[in-house]
């Protein structure tokens, strides 16, 4: 039973990336370092470098080393230009109290909803954001983003919430 109190619950992130050209700097370092590295690795054998050696020998050279130093300077600046949120699920309890606070107008029941869909996708990113996002702030954000990326935002909530970890396989 102890193992069972101890589990943890689930969390999903979610990364936002306004400048997609540093995605596409990271693309083309790492095709030049794996270009760089396959020349160097032909240039041991040229030179006769015995196989088991050839890898460290390919990697210490000057292009290879230039290409490597090349692509993590790339990676830091994609690091750097990523947005990234994280979101816990709810406790149950915590999860049931949202949906009432929450509850969807008759309308929105009528049409199958379980949750209001103006007031609960703020307030459940605030509540399962592990990064400290108020309820207004989310909201701010969910009116100011692109449909997509407020939806991306408001995906990584809900889903974190509802998705199973349980195997209710055959065996």
């Amino acid at each position: 039973m102890a193992r069972l109190r101890a589990r943890r619950l689930p969390e999903r992130a979610v990364s936002f990336l306004d400048d997609q050209d540093l995605k596409q700097r990271v693309t083309d370092a790492a095709l030049d370092m794996a270009k760089a590295r396959t020349s160097a690795v032909a240039r041991a054998s040229e030179a006769e470098v015995p196989a088991d050696e050839r890898e460290s020998w390919a990697l210490a050279q000057p292009d290879v080393l230039a290409a490597q130093a090349a692509l993590d300077e790339a990676r830091r600046a994609l690091a750097a230009g990523t947005l990234t949120l994280t979101f816990r699920a709810l406790p149950r309890p915590a999860w049931e109290q949202l949906l009432r606070e929450h509850a969807p107008t008759e309308e929105q029941a009528d049409l199958g909803h379980e949750y209001n869909v103006e007031t609960f996708p703020a307030a459940l990113v605030s509540a399962s954001s592990v990064d400290g996002m108020s309820e207004a702030e989310a909201q701010e954000l969910l009116d100011s983003w692109s449909d997509a990326d407020a939806k991306a935002l408001f995906t990584a909530a809900l889903l974190v919430n509802q998705t199973m970890r349980a195997d209710l396989g055959k065996g």
